[in-house]
């Protein structure tokens, strides 16, 4: 699958996904390290790829203000990251890359939740 991650992304989370075989894009990478949160919401649709963050910030963007979709949020701290990333590796397992790039997924330790914002 092809990711965006937010410059919040740990670097482990980022070495993970790659190692899982997905193509993953820091947004610093991308000259986006101070981008507005609006602007890598943007980016990752005009590219095609899924927002990883662990903002918890997107959810209002994405359900109030209505910008964007195709984020994944990683709620998740150092002491949980195993957890997290089991769950994690999980989702991206058991959903599509489109079904994944019309949705928010909150995923934290043990458990997910799915929400699809097709209209």
């Amino acid at each position: 699958m092809k990711l965006l991650a937010d410059q919040d992304v740990y670097v482990t989370t980022i070495q993970f996904l790659q190692g899982l075989g997905h193509d993953v894009v820091p947004a610093a990478q991308l000259g986006l390290a101070q981008a507005a949160d609006a602007d890598l919401l943007r980016v990752a649709g005009q590219q095609g790829r899924i927002f990883v963050t662990r903002d918890r910030d997107f959810g209002g963007l994405v359900f109030v203000a209505g910008v964007g979709r195709g984020v994944i949020y990683l709620r998740m701290l150092p002491s949980t990251l195993a957890a997290v990333h089991g769950e994690l590796e999980r989702v991206l397992n058991l959903y599509t890359e489109p079904e994944l790039r019309s949705a928010f997924v909150v995923v934290e330790p043990s458990r997910h939740r799915f929400r699809n914002l097709t209209p």
